[in-house]
């Protein structure tokens, strides 16, 4: 009868296992999903501004094809994802499902109008091609987290701060006009938000295990997780074209 008890225990532990690692990969390929979608949003805004002449003209001071200057709707549009991110971080739970999904796809299309200098700045090969080394790095380290049975956790604290100086001196840089300084923000970018992509990956999977009775919070939480890595897929991206771009 004991043995009876223990396999009979024994196969509804690896039938609950089974099911949540199945939930979990469910869970994770909806994050992917948003993410993706988001990605391809941001690109095609960005491919339909850089086009559009009245677009541009509204927003830089040109000399043919070269940018010569930038005109206040420029600097709004270039600091509001920044603003956007830090509200949606602290409301997005708040909202409902609906109003969630579109402050997400609102932010990525607010996203690609800002990106419209870098679609300008620099060659279309070399940016399909740091694209596609972003995505791999990405895939690698969101793997990496995934799978780990290290805890990332004790990073956190660290590539946070590193994340608050990097902004900080940035806003900084935008007066400064300093192209070393400019250099060394974008070697730590990249290594910085590298580092966060593992790091939040695993934190998504540890959230999922703490919200698994909650639909409506887990909902949101495929979101919230979409925009994480979102963002540190955008923010690798952006800190490699200013190390390997090639410029028009």
């Amino acid at each position: 009868m004991k043995d009876f008890y223990t396999q009979f225990t024994k196969k509804a532990n690896m039938e609950q296992i089974a099911s949540y690692d199945s939930g979990l990969r469910s869970h994770m390929l909806g994050i992917y999903n948003y993410m993706g979608g988001a990605l391809a949003l941001t690109g095609v805004i960005a491919l339909l501004a850089v086009q559009s002449g009245t677009f541009l003209s509204a927003m830089y001071i040109m000399e043919g094809s070269s940018i010569t200057g930038m005109k206040p709707l420029a600097w709004i549009i270039m600091l509001a994802p920044l603003g956007i991110a830090i509200w949606l971080g602290f409301t997005l739970n708040k909202m409902s499902f609906a109003a969630a999904q579109a402050g997400f796809w609102g932010f990525a299309a607010i996203m690609g109008l800002s990106l419209t200098t870098i679609f300008l700045t620099y060659t279309g090969s070399s940016i399909a091609r740091v694209f596609f080394i972003t995505a791999a790095t990405f895939s690698a380290m969101s793997i990496y987290g995934y799978t780990t049975q290290r805890d990332l956790s004790k990073l956190g604290s660290f590539l946070i701060m590193g994340v608050i100086g990097l902004i900080i001196a940035s806003l900084v840089n935008i007066f400064l006009q300093s192209s070393a300084l400019q250099f060394g923000l974008s070697i730590i970018g990249v290594i910085v938000f590298t580092a966060l992509t593992a790091y939040d990956t695993q934190k998504l999977k540890e959230l999922y295990y703490q919200m698994t009775s909650q639909n409506d919070a887990m909902s949101k939480a495929v979101i919230m997780g979409a925009l994480t890595l979102y963002l540190d897929f955008i923010n690798i991206f952006t800190s490699m074209m200013r190390l390997l771009g090639e410029k028009r």
